[in-house]
């Protein structure tokens, strides 16, 4: 129990130093998000007397009469309610309901394209690694070089060819505009198809890590002791990949994967970014571009969220099959 106390207890700690972190470095960046409101209210021929200045500040919880103290602790509260105040990049929404419209996209698409990923290379990488030294093992170059490729750039190339070129597959959006979104199948059908070149991209750009990672792993479960008493016993040659050394040698990978799943609701900016996709990443940058400081820290304190809840997830798996990691030292 000691064990498991430790670990909550750490991530408890890691949460709130993030939740202060997540407060403090919008506010130091330059620019202020109520100027930024103003000076749209201005283009449009709206009133920007200091009333509505002084509305707009209390609305997105930058008060310019309250100390830096004063907001840190009106921030906690807030948060403690469930409130990540509006949204200036899409005023007058409120950042939650800009994270909920824009994180099930980044979710699905990530983390089905993460999925897919870890699946091929595991499988992969357990059949090169068992059969190292054969015509598999030129695999691993090949996948290695794709994963070092940038997403944009690696983006960038399937549009050109399979949607600019072959017209296969759509160049931008996340559905068919003409559509209204629900669970009908002709919206199910056209999400998927637009989502299918950008989940290729994080396909083909990860595969390779985890091919390398199990490829490494499989060839050292293949010196140990156990798989080389299996082989003497005249077991199948299948049966002691699969049951003896893949067992054992994914065990690093499932914890990668864990922690990678984490990061699913980060998505990947730059490819929602290439194509126009409505997720949390391209959500992000634009409360970047436009000093969005709410919008800002409800997305980062979502991918807080989720990276330490996995993290936490897999310390506490490992406490349960490892008993070595429970010891006190």
């Amino acid at each position: 129990m000691a064990y498991y106390a430790r670990k909550i207890g750490f991530y408890v700690v890691a949460l709130w130093a993030a939740v202060t972190l997540n407060f403090l470095i919008p506010r130091l960046m330059p620019g202020n998000p109520v100027d930024t409101l103003m000076a749209k209210l201005a283009q449009r021929g709206g009133a920007v007397d200091p009333s509505v200045r002084r509305a707009y500040a209390l609305m997105l919880g930058t008060n310019d009469g309250q100390s830096l103290p004063q907001q840190y602790f009106g921030y906690l509260g807030n948060l403690l309610h469930g409130e990540f105040g509006i949204s200036v990049s899409e005023f007058p929404a409120k950042v939650s309901d800009v994270i909920m419209q824009s994180l099930p996209w980044t979710v699905v698409l990530v983390g089905v394209a993460t999925v897919i990923s870890f699946v091929l290379g595991v499988g992969l990488g357990a059949v090169v690694g068992w059969k190292r030294g054969s015509w598999l093992d030129t695999l691993v170059p090949a996948t290695t070089v794709l994963a070092a490729v940038p997403y944009f750039w690696l983006a960038l190339i399937l549009v050109a060819l399979f949607a600019s070129a072959l017209g296969w597959f759509p160049l931008n959006g996340g559905y068919d505009v003409t559509l209204t979104p629900g669970f009908d199948a002709d919206f199910l059908s056209s999400a998927v198809y637009h989502a299918a070149l950008p989940a290729l991209t994080i396909v083909i750009s990860s595969v390779g890590g985890w091919l390398l990672g199990m490829r490494n792993m499989m060839v050292s479960a293949g010196s140990e002791d156990y798989v080389l008493t299996a082989q003497a016993k005249g077991l199948r040659d299948a049966r002691v990949m699969i049951r003896y050394a893949a067992r054992n040698a994914v065990l690093p990978s499932v914890a990668g994967f864990a922690i990678s799943l984490g990061f699913v609701v980060s998505g990947s900016i730059v490819t929602e970014q290439v194509f126009s996709y409505p997720g949390i990443g391209s959500k992000l940058l634009q409360a970047v571009q436009n000093n969005d400081y709410a919008l800002m820290q409800g997305v980062f304190l979502v991918i807080t969220v989720a990276v330490l809840g996995a993290n936490l997830v897999v310390d506490l798996l490992y406490g349960l099959l490892d008993a070595r990691t429970r010891v006190s030292h």
